[in-house]
């Protein structure tokens, strides 16, 4: 961003901002995206756009943080969590899908049209290492079976799995299929009572 909103109002305007730019990308793909649209479509002028945003990556930049920062928020839950793992597990999914479920074109368009995001993908970055900690951290809490496979590796498998299975849901319209939400419930549930396996 050009400059971090401080003021409510301000803040009140970036929400808007955001909001309607992931709108129109979920609607009209990377090619309708532009930033006379989104303006309009947040009731403000293009000028206090460009206070806040120099150019169209910055604002998929923030958008990309809201989700990730959703992501956080429901696996530091469910690593957190004490209750009974069939319905934790549950909770994870179906927290998951909502969250992808939001503008529900937007995560076939961040994943497959916009250009230059190489650095969306870093394996390296500190959401990625944040996320694989919480994946790791409900491993190691909940796994049953020998331990010759570390709870990491295992978190590891399992994220790459349920981002895998919710991201290709995703890009076909299919998010919404009780029978794909069982399976990854029934899929993470198996992996984690037969580790040893």
């Amino acid at each position: 961003m050009r400059k971090q909103p401080v003021q409510a109002r301000s803040k009140v305007t970036v929400d808007a901002i955001v909001e309607a730019a992931a709108r129109i990308l979920s609607r009209e793909g990377w090619t309708g995206f532009t930033t006379n649209k989104v303006a309009e479509a947040a009731g403000v002028s293009v000028g206090s756009y460009y206070q806040y945003f120099p150019d169209k990556h910055s604002l998929v930049s923030a958008i990309r943080e809201r989700h990730l920062d959703d992501c956080r928020a429901v696996l530091k839950r469910a690593a957190e969590s004490d209750g009974p793992l069939s319905r934790l597990i549950g909770e994870l999914v179906d927290d998951i899908i909502a969250i992808h479920s939001i503008h529900s074109g937007l995560h076939r368009v961040l994943l497959d049209e916009i250009p230059n995001v190489e650095a969306f993908r870093d394996p390296e970055s500190d959401f990625e290492k944040e996320y694989l900690g919480y994946f790791t951290a409900l491993v190691g809490k909940h796994r049953k079976g020998d331990e010759h496979v570390s709870s990491r590796t295992i978190g590891v498998i399992m994220s790459d799995a349920v981002d895998g299975v919710v991201h290709n849901a995703a890009r076909r319209g299919n998010l919404q299929s009780a029978a794909i939400r069982h399976e990854l419930v029934r899929m993470m549930l198996l992996y984690l009572s037969s580790s040893d396996a």
